[in-house]
């Protein structure tokens, strides 16, 4: 699909800072590099205009974490929990995200570039301009969202769920999966390659006669 994202806003020349929990939990024009970043019972945490450079995020406990115009480089945010979070002008960067759960989250301008995203959880979420290239997203959940401009380009999509999600403009056809939690209602309007309509055809109950 054919639209621009928003790159992260930045300023040149990042100082390159050690991460310490500080009080309020508002982190702004830095460079965290090399470091395993903690929530350590901070009531919030947010991050504006920060560049992560294989920096590692421990411990599951980010719920309604704020990242604002964030470029994540080589990072690992395994399991991490980022539900009700605020994500706008992100780029993930050849980052590991195996079992994130980003579930009631806000995600604006997001790009995942070359990223593990296997088991990740996007359900109940609002996705508006959000890119996914050559992501791995095997079992991933995407249960309930609401798209605007998302686009998928040469992902792993094999047993992701898109039930109850409107497919309406998406293009898989560069995508590869054999199964996929879909419902007729969501797949209205989804781009697709023959090979892979008839494989939703099979999905749906239907019999295809050759």
């Amino acid at each position: 699909m054919a639209f621009k994202l928003d790159r992260p806003k930045l300023p040149h020349d990042l100082p390159t800072k050690t991460f310490e929990a500080i009080d309020g939990g508002y982190y702004d024009n830095c460079t965290f590099k090399d470091c395993v970043i903690t929530r350590e019972d901070m009531a919030r945490i947010a991050f504006d205009q920060v560049t992560f450079d294989h920096v590692q995020f421990e411990g599951s406990d980010f719920t309604n974490i704020e990242f604002t115009d964030c470029i994540f480089d080589h990072c690992d945010l395994s399991n991490a929990d980022f539900t009700g979070g605020s994500i706008h002008r992100v780029e993930f960067n050849h980052s590991k995200l195996i079992g994130v759960m980003m579930t009631e989250s806000t995600l604006g301008n997001v790009l995942f570039d070359n990223c593990q995203l296997n088991l990740s959880s996007f359900g109940y979420s609002k996705l508006k301009q959000v890119r996914f290239i050559e992501c791995a997203m095997k079992n991933s959940d995407l249960y309930e969202c609401k798209f605007q401009k998302v686009d998928y380009q040469n992902c792993d999509l094999e047993e992701a769920n898109f039930a109850n999600t409107r497919l309406t403009g998406v293009d898989l056809s560069t995508c590869s999966f054999t199964r996929m939690q879909v419902s007729l209602e969501s797949m209205q309007g989804c781009i697709v390659s023959t090979d892979q309509a008839l494989g939703f055809a099979r999905m749906l109950g239907l019999t295809i006669k050759e």
